[in-house]
């Protein structure tokens, strides 16, 4: 526990420093904070999304983003703090589209044929750059995904945020804007709805 808070620590010192020497107009800095989040940025793009297309989409809006709002950005507050509630934004903002919604509607009815005949797998195309995607692809972890993405939006946004990325309550409530209150019962009602959804399947 304390090495991974440890392990924290540094990264947000890093970030910190990175993210000065790009204002200070050193751009190579910048391509280094991209290097030192982009697994975690796509990985939650990914998770809220359920696409590795749109997840890959996604992470390089949010560094644009990052890019251009970085001399905002008040250095008292937690970097990576500030970085997720982009995240978060720019994913809620692209489930929104009409785009997205229409493209749901097509990989949802693409899925339930997929159901019906299980000896047929959807062949993804792997276009990540984490070297989690291996792990992603296994079998449990596209069961569980499933049932994350049938969660509602919001309910969806803090199981990640909880159980994937292993936020503390307080770090859920600044990324958020949710009440501590709204954050506990949405999470309770997100766990019980995926045990539900996966009980018997793995």
């Amino acid at each position: 526990m304390h090495k991974q808070r440890d392990t924290q620590n540094n990264i947000e010192l890093e970030s910190i420093r990175l993210a000065k020497s790009f204002l200070a107009d050193d751009r190579n800095a910048f391509n280094k904070l991209i290097l030192l989040h982009k697994r975690s940025v796509f990985n939650l793009c990914y998770r809220f999304l359920g696409d590795y297309d749109d997840a890959d989409d996604c992470a390089q809006e949010v560094f644009i983003k990052v890019s251009r709002s970085l001399k905002s950005f008040r250095f008292e507050s937690s970097f990576s703090t500030w970085l997720y509630r982009i995240t978060v934004n720019t994913c809620k903002n692209r489930l929104n589209s009409l785009e997205y919604r229409l493209k749901s509607r097509r990989v949802r009815i693409d899925a339930a044929r997929h159901m019906d005949n299980e000896s047929k797998q959807i062949d993804i195309e792997d276009k990540s750059p984490s070297p989690a995607t291996e792990l992603i692809r296994k079998e449990i972890d596209r069961l569980i995904q499933g049932a994350i993405n049938a969660l509602p939006a919001k309910q969806k946004l803090v199981v990640v945020l909880r159980d994937i990325e292993g936020k503390s309550y307080e770090e859920i409530v600044e990324i958020t804007g949710f009440k501590l209150g709204t954050v506990k019962s949405k999470l309770s009602r997100a766990r019980q709805q995926l045990k539900e959804a996966l009980e018997g399947k793995i």
